[in-house]
């Protein structure tokens, strides 16, 4: 009995070190997330591409389907195609290698439109697809395509390794990674620590806030990107992201099961 008594204490610490709330793999659930409202605005018009809510913004870009060069975004180079008067494609690249097709399309009465989205990992793990639903909030120019104006995003689907993420807890930090390829290792020491799997040059830091809380704090290129606040319930089947995009000004709320 003494003998087993001595082998129990001395697992405790890893048993403890087991039981960080974090541990485990979390898939997030749309239906229960609450994305920002903040309108995305686009514009194609006269032959040029301009994209008015990306930071920075995307201004007079040739809309003939040849990669034109762009600065400040995660692609350095984005080629706009016009399919037809109420669709476009896009391809951004970074250093020649794709980095991401889409497809969108205004509806016939052009009060939504559909964003088709193929992503292909930096780390060259396998490619998955989003779609994005959007409402119109404006119209844009007269005689632009009819993807043109100001959008609030309604609904967002993607494929499950997107949606997936699988995170570890230590006595003194966290680790993330997702299905998609990107993760993390850090401490709770607030130094930066970069984030792997990425075509930005991107850190992330660690901040504690108590025994179910972190802040978890982005930056690209030294640059403060976002600020979330992760929050896993009493229970442990449910963690709470507070996304804080400094950048953009997008407050976004999303809703992880325990898988």
């Amino acid at each position: 009995m003494k003998k087993l008594l001595c082998v129990v204490l001395w697992l405790l610490p890893v048993m403890l070190f087991a039981q960080s709330p974090f541990d485990g793999t979390w898939k997030t659930n749309m239906a229960e997330s609450k994305l920002s409202q903040k309108p995305y605005v686009y514009s194609v018009n006269n032959g040029m591409y301009d994209c008015e809510s990306c930071v920075p913004k995307i201004n007079s870009v040739k809309a003939d389907g040849q990669d034109q060069p762009v600065t400040g975004q995660t692609y350095d180079t984005i080629a706009v195609q016009v399919v037809d008067a109420n669709s476009i494609h896009i391809t951004t690249k970074k250093a020649g290698k794709t980095v991401s097709d889409q497809t969108r399309t205004a509806s016939p009465d052009g009060k939504m439109m559909t964003i088709a989205i193929t992503n292909y990992p930096a780390d060259g793990s396998q490619s998955y697809k989003v779609e994005v639903k959007l409402a119109r909030a404006s119209k844009g120019p007269a005689g632009s395509n009819a993807t043109s104006g100001s959008w609030h995003i309604q609904n967002l689907n993607e494929d499950a390794a997107g949606l997936t993420s699988t995170w570890k807890g230590s006595g003194d930090g966290l680790s993330m990674s997702t299905g998609t390829g990107t993760g993390w290792e850090a401490k709770f020491d607030g130094k930066e620590y970069p984030v792997k799997g990425t075509y930005a040059n991107e850190t992330v830091s660690l901040k504690k806030l108590g025994d179910r809380s972190v802040e978890v704090t982005y930056k690209r290129d030294g640059k403060l990107y976002s600020i979330d606040k992760v929050t896993v319930a009493p229970d442990g089947k449910k963690m709470t992201t507070v996304a804080d995009n400094k950048q953009t000004g997008r407050v976004s709320t999303f809703s992880d099961e325990k898988q």
